[in-house]
């Protein structure tokens, strides 16, 4: 942004927490407290439901590229989305690559195999998923996640690239069972008094690095590419690495058992709070999932 602008706006960057704490940064936006923030809505269920969408169980996203730029073409095509962010000047929006299954007690190929495992997994429709799945969800802090696959208490997780890497559960387990669980999902929003300040060709400039560019950037470089980084501290150290894709066939099982009905039941909850295209918006991205290659 300071780029494309020409060096017209600085950012002066609080990074750690410093500034305000990461379930605090909505409302400190809103309030002005910092005047751009990355905001995690997985700290805040119940706010941003419609976006909700993109984080369903098994919605078939390819990648956080792909993933990222269809939150976008969301965004700007339904208001009932737009408008549960209109505290804050949205500039992008983006998801992690969807998660998959790692655990260190048995190889997981079909939904028999994953019954009575203990994973972590998010609050939320991930819990429920996982339920449905035969699993017991637990609820467990990813920095502690580390030493409860140490110990036994949890048999692994729901994760992405990005946490195994910079968490290392790499070190702790073997099997990794690839199926797009599901995502989750990041905005950089910025206070509106201070977008309302700026001249209209600053404006211009940074939405000509935000918007659909600045979510498909994110997205990929924030997720996809840290795939290889973490692939290549796998192999550095040696560690165990035991690798299975669920087939299609297989998977279409796992979706009917556990992700159609969450799906249903997300529509059935829109439409109650009166967004009455909420089936469109589900059949919207589940449509660009198919035909949406950035």
């Amino acid at each position: 942004m300071e780029e494309a602008t020409g060096g017209r706006i600085k950012f002066e960057e609080y990074f750690g927490q410093t500034l305000t704490k990461g379930v605090d940064s909505w409302e400190a936006t809103k309030g002005g407290i910092a005047d751009l923030s990355w905001c995690f809505f997985g700290y805040w269920p119940g706010m941003t439901t419609v976006a909700d969408v993109v984080s369903l169980p098994f919605m078939p996203l390819q990648s956080a590229e792909q993933g990222s730029g269809i939150l976008w073409q969301l965004y700007e095509k339904y208001p009932s989305l737009s408008t549960q962010l209109d505290d804050n000047k949205i500039l992008w929006m983006w998801t992690t690559t969807p998660y998959f299954l790692i655990n260190n007690k048995r190889e997981i190929k079909t939904m028999e195999d994953i019954k009575g495992l203990k994973l972590r997994v998010a609050g939320g429709p991930p819990t429920d998923q996982m339920k449905l799945l035969g699993v017991s969800p637990m609820m467990v802090g990813i920095p502690d996640t580390y030493v409860n696959i140490q110990k036994g208490v949890i048999d692994g997780m729901a994760i992405v690239w990005e946490a195994i890497y910079s968490f290392k559960q790499y070190e702790t387990v073997k099997y990794y069972t690839y199926a797009p669980l599901h995502s989750s999902y990041f905005a950089y929003a910025m206070n509106r008094d201070t977008w309302n300040s700026l001249p209209s060709d600053i404006q211009e400039q940074i939405m000509s690095v935000g918007g659909l560019n600045g979510s498909t950037f994110y997205g990929k470089n924030m997720f996809d590419t840290v795939e290889a980084a973490a692939r290549a501290a796998i192999k550095d150290g040696n560690y165990t690495m035991i690798e299975y894709t669920i087939p299609p066939d297989e998977l279409a099982r796992w979706t009917e058992v556990a992700g159609e009905p969450i799906w249903d039941a997300w529509v059935q909850a829109r439409e109650a709070e009166g967004v009455t295209e909420a089936r469109e918006i589900l059949n919207t991205t589940l449509d660009l999932t198919k035909s949406y290659k950035p």
